[in-house]
C-alpha cells in the first residue's frame, strides 16, 4: 500500500468519479445495479464539482435507456465528451444507437455494472450476458476485476477511445464489484490530465457537426457501396488493442499499477491454465497461489480486453509449457458451440498454430465452462475443481461449476467445506433485516477500518430481491495485503445476528470459525437467552466453543426513539467486542461517522444516534452458557409440512437460504411457478404486532383496510362458531341492527405481520379512562414473541 490518496469506495463510485471528471455531458437513466453511477454524477454536478477542464458536466436524466443513448449519440455528434451508465435490458435498449456511434467512429465510454439479462426469470444480479449481447456493435469491451481496476480502467478506456476512435464498454460485475466497498488508491486530477491527450480531445471537437462547417452524416447506402464502406473501419480496430496497451503503460508510469491486455499469473512452467475475466479472476489468482504451494504447475490468464480480441497478445500471455486450458464464461448462449470467450480462445489458438507463430509446443487441449450466472457464487474451492478437471485424463468440456446439474450432467463437483482464505485476514458476517440499517452500518464500519488502520478492507453485501423486510448479509474482510477473495466469507471470526427470530430459521453459525465470536440482538438477557435458543444453535455454540454475547438492541433503540433502527447500536457492539480498534478510538470514529451520515438529516437524528452509542456501551452481556444443550426448541422448517411437494422442495429451500443446493431437475424449465405460495412462508419479522381491544373498537374496519400485507382480518359470524375457540380468542357483539345477535372479531396473523404500525396510525378510536382520552387505541402494538404461539392458534 503506497499510502497516497487512499480512499474506501465501491465500484460504482470509482466509475462515477472518473466519468464525471473526464466528460462534459452525461445522459442517464437508472437501472439496478448501475443507478448509483448516474446518481453520483448528478450529485457531483449539483454540488458544482468541475471536470479536469474546469467545467461542470451537464447531467440529464432521460425517460428511457433508448433516450439516454440517443442523447449520448447526439451530444457526441456535436463534439462534446459524453458518457452514460447502464446494465442488462438497459444496455440492450441502447444497442441501435451503439451501432451508429461505433459505425461513425465516435469515441465514448459506457460504464456497465454487468447484469444478467432476463430469460426464464428476471435477475437483478451480475453476470456478463448483457455485455456479451452487445459485442457485435463495434464497441470495445474492457473488463475490470476489482474496485481499484474500475478506477484505473475507466480512465484507460476514456484515453484509449479518444485516440483509437473506437467507443468502449467498460464493464465490471454487477453487485460483486459495483456495490463492493474496497480500500483503493485514488487517481488525482493531475494524473487524469496526463492520461487524456488534449490533442485527441481537440480532434474529437473538430469532428463535431456544426453549421459553420456543414457535412452529411447518417446517409443511406445502396448495395454498391455499403459492404465496402463497412470495411473502412478495419484499420481503426486493428490498432485499437495497441492503443489500449499504450494507455495501460502510461498509467503504469504515472501510478505504478501495471496492466496487460492479458495478464498472466502463476507458475512460469505451468501446464494447466485457466482463462476468464471479471471479479472471479482474483478468486482464481488466490487459488493459483494456493495450488502452487502444493507443487502444482498451474496458471491464470486474466482477460482485460475482450474486444477488439488480440490473438497475438493472448497467446503471448500463455506459458510455453501449457498443455491444457480451461476457459470460463459468465454467460450462456443456448445453442452455440460454446460461450463467447471460449470460442474466441479456441479460434485464436487455432489461427496462431496454423500460422506457425505459437509460443508453445503442441496444440493445447481447450475446454470451456460456465460459472456465476446471476451472481451465483464462485469460490476458491470451485476454482480448484476446475483445475482438477483440467488435470484429469479426459477433462469434461462445456461444463458448469457452482450448480448441481442432474439433468444434462454438465456440473463439476467441489468441496463445500474447503476454505483457502489467508489466516491473516479478519472476516466478519452480519445478518440483518432489510431497512434496519445493518448494511449502512457495515459500510461505515469498512470505511472506519480503512481510514483508521493501514489495513486493506473489503465489504460485500448480499441483498434479497424483496429488499426491505428481507434478510441482508454483510461480508467484511480486512488485512495487511490486498484482498483477492471475491466471494462470500466462508469462515468468519465474528458472526452477528441483528434479528432474534433468525436464529430459529437460518443456519448462521455455519459461518463461525472454531473459537469465534457470536453477537446476538436478543430481547432476553444473558442469564435467560440460552433457554430460548433452538437446540441446534446451542449445539453449534458448544461444539465451536464460541464466545457468545447478547444485547437488547431493540429495547435500546425504542427507548431512545430510533424505532427499529438498531444499526448504530450493533455497530458499536461490534467494535467494542471485536477489539479491532481501541475502545476510545472506535467510539471517536463511530461518532464521526454518525455526524457524517446523519448530519444532513438534522441535529435531532444525530443526537439520537449519539445517545445510542452511549447506551450500547454498558448493555453488552457475555453469555456463560452450559456445556450441554437443554430444552425442546428446534429450528422451524421453512414451510409447514402440509405444503405441496414443490413448495417444500423448491420454494421452502429458497426461503431457508439453501436455494444454491437445489438441483436443475427440480426447477421449472420455462420459469413457470405456482401462485399463492406466500401463504406458506411465515417470516416472523415483526418485533411488535397489533393487539385488538374489543371494548374500545368502534368496528370501522380501517385497520383491516389499510394493512399492506392483509394480515388483519375482520369477521362477523354466528356465535355458534365460538364453541371450540381457543381460550384467548377475542370477540364482541357486532354493531348495527343488521348484525344483531352476531359476533365480531378482528384477528391478526402474527407470523405474517411486518410490524409497520399502519393500523395503529389509522385507528380513530381512543381508549377512555375516567372519561378522558388516552394514547391507547382500539388496536395497539405489543411484543410479538410472547404472543406468537397463542395468536397463531387464534388465527
Amino acid at each position: 500500500m503506497s499510502g497516497k490518496n487512499m480512499m474506501t469506495i465501491d465500484g460504482n463510485t470509482a466509475a462515477a468519479l472518473v466519468a464525471h471528471a473526464t466528460n462534459e455531458v452525461i445522459a442517464i437513466y437508472p437501472i439496478t445495479p448501475s443507478s448509483n453511477m448516474g446518481e453520483l454524477a448528478d450529485l457531483y454536478s449539483a454540488q458544482g464539482k468541475k471536470n479536469i477542464w474546469g467545467t461542470i458536466p451537464d447531467v440529464v436524466e432521460m425517460q428511457s435507456e433508448g433516450g439516454a443513448s440517443g442523447a449520448v449519440h447526439g451530444a457526441l455528434t456535436t463534439g462534446a465528451l459524453t458518457t452514460t451508465f447502464t446494465a442488462s435490458q438497459g444496455l440492450l435498449l441502447m444497442i441501435p444507437n451503439m451501432f451508429k456511434i461505433a459505425g461513425e467512429l465516435t469515441p465514448t465510454v459506457f460504464h456497465i455494472a454487468a447484469r444478467a439479462v432476463a430469460c426464464q426469470a428476471l435477475s437483478i444480479f451480475g453476470d456478463h450476458s448483457d455485455v456479451m449481447a452487445a459485442r457485435s456493435t463495434g464497441f470495445g469491451l474492457l473488463s475490470s476485476t476489482s474496485v481499484q481496476e474500475v478506477l484505473d480502467f475507466a480512465l484507460i478506456a476514456q484515453a484509449a477511445a479518444l485516440k483509437a476512435r473506437v467507443p468502449f464498454l467498460h464493464f465490471f460485475d454487477g453487485f460483486r464489484i459495483s456495490h463492493e466497498i474496497s480500500k483503493v488508491e485514488g487517481i488525482p486530477e493531475e494524473i487524469m490530465r496526463k492520461m487524456i491527450d488534449d490533442e485527441m480531445v481537440r480532434a474529437h471537437r473538430k469532428r463535431g457537426m456544426t453549421p459553420e462547417a456543414p457535412v452529411i452524416r447518417g446517409t443511406s447506402q445502396n448495395p454498391d457501396v455499403f459492404f465496402a464502406a463497412r470495411e473502412t473501419v478495419n484499420t481503426y480496430y486493428d490498432g485499437a488493442s495497441a492503443i489500449v496497451q499504450e494507455m495501460m503503460d502510461r498509467l503504469a508510469k504515472l501510478t505504478g499499477r501495471s496492466y496487460k491486455l492479458f495478464d498472466y499469473v502463476g507458475a512460469p512452467d505451468a501446464e494447466e491454465v485457466v482463462m476468464l475475466m471479471g471479479s472471479s479472476s482474483d478468486t482464481v489468482e488466490e487459488t493459483v497461489e494456493y495450488l502452487r504451494k502444493k507443487g502444482r504447475k498451474v496458471g491464470l490468464v486474466k482477460v482485460r480486453l475482450f474486444r477488439p480480441f488480440d490473438a497475438a497478445a493472448m497467446t503471448a500471455a500463455l506459458p510455453a509449457t501449457v498443455k491444457k486450458i480451461a476457459v470460463l464464461d459468465r454467460t450462456k448462449e443456448p445453442g452455440a458451440l460454446g460461450e463467447p470467450l471460449y470460442e474466441d480462445v479456441r479460434t485464436a489458438v487455432g489461427e496462431i498454430m496454423a500460422a506457425g507463430k505459437a509460443p508453445f509446443k503442441g496444440y493445447p487441449e481447450i475446454v470451456g465452462g460456465r460459472y456465476g450466472l446471476g451472481s451465483n457464487e464462485f469460490t476458491a474451492s470451485m476454482a480448484i475443481s476446475v483445475f482438477d478437471n483440467l488435470a484429469s485424463a479426459a477433462p469434461k468440456n462445456h461444463f458448469t461449476i457452482g450448480i448441481h446439474d442432474d439433468r444434462s450432467f454438465t456440473s463439476l463437483d467441489w468441496d463445500k467445506d474447503l476454505s483457502i482464505e489467508p489466516e491473516d485476514v479478519h472476516r466478519a458476517v452480519f445478518f440483518g433485516l432489510g431497512s434496519d440499517g445493518t448494511v449502512s452500518a457495515n459500510k461505515n464500519s469498512i470505511k472506519i477500518i480503512g481510514k483508521a488502520t493501514d489495513n486493506y478492507a473489503q465489504g460485500y453485501f448480499v441483498y434479497d430481491s424483496k429488499k426491505a423486510g428481507a434478510v441482508t448479509t454483510s461480508h467484511l474482510r480486512f488485512g495487511k495485503r490486498p484482498i483477492k477473495s471475491s466471494y462470500l466469507v466462508q469462515k468468519a471470526q465474528f458472526v452477528a445476528c441483528h434479528k432474534f427470530s433468525f436464529v430459529e430459521k437460518y443456519d448462521m453459525l455455519k459461518y463461525a470459525e472454531q473459537g469465534g465470536v457470536f453477537l446476538l440482538a436478543s430481547p432476553f438477557p444473558a442469564d435467560q437467552v440460552w433457554d430460548h435458543l433452538p437446540v441446534e444453535v446451542q449445539r453449534q455454540i458448544i461444539d465451536k466453543n464460541l464466545k457468545f454475547y447478547v444485547i437488547d438492541a431493540i429495547d435500546i433503540a425504542q427507548k431512545i426513539g430510533l424505532g427499529g433502527r438498531i444499526n448504530t447500536i450493533m455497530q458499536t457492539a461490534f467494535f467494542l467486542i471485536s477489539g479491532i480498534l481501541s475502545e476510545d478510538k472506535a467510539l471517536e470514529l463511530i461518532r464521526a461517522s454518525v455526524q457524517d451520515t446523519y448530519g444532513k438529516k438534522g441535529a435531532d437524528i444525530v443526537k439520537l444516534n449519539m445517545d445510542a452509542i452511549e447506551a450500547s456501551r454498558t448493555k453488552i452481556e457475555e453469555v456463560k452458557y452450559p456445556k450441554e444443550t437443554r430444552g425442546d426448541l428446534h429450528m422451524i422448517p421453512p414451510v409447514p409440512g402440509y405444503a405441496p411437494d414443490f413448495v417444500k422442495e423448491v420454494t421452502g429451500e429458497i426461503i431457508a437460504a439453501r436455494g444454491a443446493d437445489i438441483p436443475v431437475s427440480k426447477l421449472p424449465d420455462d420459469g413457470t411457478y405456482p401462485v399463492g405460495t406466500t401463504k406458506y412462508e411465515k417470516r416472523n419479522i415483526a418485533e411488535n404486532i397489533p393487539v385488538w381491544d374489543p371494548d374500545t373498537c368502534i368496528q370501522c374496519g380501517d385497520c383491516s383496510a389499510v394493512c399492506p400485507h392483509a394480515v388483519i382480518r375482520m369477521k362477523i359470524y354466528d356465535p355458534k362458531h365460538l364453541q371450540k375457540a381457543p381460550g384467548t380468542f377475542k370477540s364482541t357483539d357486532a354493531k348495527g341492527k343488521e348484525f344483531e345477535g352476531l359476533k365480531f372479531t378482528i384477528q391478526v396473523s402474527p407470523e405474517d405481520c411486518t410490524g409497520c404500525g399502519a393500523c395503529v396510525n389509522i385507528c380513530p378510536a381512543h381508549k377512555k379512562v375516567g372519561g378522558e382520552k388516552t394514547e391507547e387505541k382500539a388496536i395497539n402494538m405489543h411484543p410479538q414473541l410472547p404472543l406468537r404461539e397463542q395468536e397463531v392458534e387464534n388465527w
